[in-house]
């Protein structure tokens, strides 16, 4: 925690899962793995005591937290779940677990932002409409119209309904329940995967992925936010407070369509991807976005060239970010210390510095009285 409030990480996202959550509201909370020598202080705590003493250790360096909400269960692939609820962690433990965590912490601003949950995804994939033939001379904005709409619920979407799936609704009743306990906080809202192209979301099992392309706009998990504008999460008096949060990657976690000729660039990404999906809320000044999630390996190829790209784009537009991650153990990203949890990757850190706030040569914190990096004279306070 020290050693990144002197190298000018100023917020902290932390995942927890409902599932964990929930088990710290009812009195548990057992640690499964933690490292007794080089943590004996924490020996024999529990994992809400663990949590709050990062609280402590963060508040003494002038680091603030971001709480994810990364998945519903506990597991390590919990994650790949597509919504904020799974088997017996319902959508009533998602919003009661939130409404605990905020009356808990609510008078902590160590604490300053809750990102609700984890990329939502999925895509719609029924069966109706597997038999329906598009027309020899029928437009695909026809044949779309046309489809049966898609009785499936085990994909996000982001209409104006009150469907539990509607990950839109979901997230207005989280953040209204959230901010009437504690009015201060920042709410992080991801996006989903899928938005219909036509205003309809469809069934999509027709055996033919291009019917799923030409139906849908599909990006990462988490991505797309094309329907925010059109349909935002609100909640009264607290509009300003709401942070839209996508998530960003490259080749090296999954070979999109943009990246397959290599032939991309930052001006190419910001006109096909970027934009249309997230960044035209900042750019058209609709609302403030922090990116949740951008990061991987540097391997002198394709997913650097996509680092160095994305990082530019932050600087270039002064946007808000978290970098993923500091641990080394994501598979498909890495992290910035090395695998013995000590040593900084200093390349890939040396590509992160210049998206850092920085000040007259000092890191910039997001607390006005401990500078960030407390009494080591890297950091400042916030103006």
């Amino acid at each position: 925690m020290q050693a990144m409030a002197e190298r000018g990480i100023n917020i902290l996202r932390v995942p927890v899962s409902t599932r964990l959550v929930k088990e710290w509201m009812s009195g548990g909370g057992e640690v499964s793995s933690m490292n007794d020598y080089a943590n004996p202080d924490l020996d024999g705590l529990s994992s809400l005591e663990i949590f709050d003493q990062v609280l402590l250790q963060a508040k003494s360096c002038g680091i603030k937290i971001l709480v994810d909400q990364h998945s519903a269960d506990a597991d390590n692939s919990g994650h790949n779940a597509p919504l904020w609820y799974k088997d017996d962690i319902t959508s009533g433990d998602f919003f009661d677990t939130w409404e605990w965590f905020a009356a808990r912490y609510k008078n902590d601003d160590t604490i300053v932002a809750y990102d609700l949950e984890n990329e939502p995804h999925g895509s719609p994939d029924g069966s109706a409409g597997a038999t329906l033939s598009r027309g020899e001379n029928e437009s695909w904005e026809d044949y779309c119209q046309r489809k049966p709409l898609s009785q499936e619920t085990d994909y996000a979407k982001w209409d104006d309904s009150t469907d539990e799936h509607n990950w839109r609704y979901a997230a207005e009743v989280a953040a209204e329940r959230i901010l009437a306990i504690n009015p201060n906080v920042l709410i992080m809202v991801e996006g989903t995967q899928a938005t219909p192209k036509y205003g309809k979301w469809v069934d999509n099992k027709s055996g033919a992925g291009e019917f799923s392309d030409k139906c849908y706009d599909n990006t990462w998990w988490g991505g797309n936010l094309r329907l925010a504008a059109e349909l935002p999460v609100e909640v009264a008096g607290h509009n300003e407070q709401i942070m839209y949060s996508p998530h960003d990657y490259g080749p090296a976690v999954y070979m999109q369509p943009w990246f397959k000729d290599g032939q991309f660039t930052r001006e190419s990404l910001e006109a096909d991807v970027w934009g249309p999906n997230w960044l035209y809320l900042h750019d058209e000044n609709i609302s403030p976005l922090l990116i949740g999630e951008w990061g991987g390996f540097m391997d002198g190829g394709d997913n650097q060239k996509w680092m160095e790209a994305i990082r530019d784009e932050i600087i270039l537009k002064g946007l808000h970010h978290t970098f993923w991650c500091l641990n080394p153990n994501s598979g498909d990203t890495g992290g910035l210390l090395g695998q013995d949890w000590v040593t900084w990757d200093e390349e890939k850190y040396g590509l992160l510095k210049p998206a850092l706030w920085q000040k007259g040569g000092k890191f910039v914190g997001l607390d006005k009285v401990v500078p960030l990096g407390g009494d080591a004279g890297t950091g400042i306070t916030r103006p």
